[in-house]
């Protein structure tokens, strides 16, 4: 049975097993050089904007295409 930890590297006179025993963080971590975002609440068409009280870069449901054309203030 294979062993979803190890990868088998075969050649004519040997066989070379190369296992990982440690798992590093796995995905985007929410933040690139600390920068935060929460993107949690994202829909359809939503806009990215930075939010000062939570200092987080936010997609949701109050910023999207539509509330910038239909009920943005110019």
């Amino acid at each position: 049975m294979s062993n979803p930890n190890q990868v088998v590297v075969s050649q004519v006179d040997s066989t070379t097993i190369v296992e990982i025993i440690t798992q590093g963080a796995q995905g985007a971590s929410g933040s690139i050089s600390g920068i935060n975002f929460d993107i949690s609440g994202k829909v359809d068409n939503a806009v990215l904007y930075y939010h000062a009280a939570s200092d987080t870069i936010k997609a949701d449901n109050t910023t999207t295409k539509l509330t910038l054309v239909d009920g943005g203030n110019f």
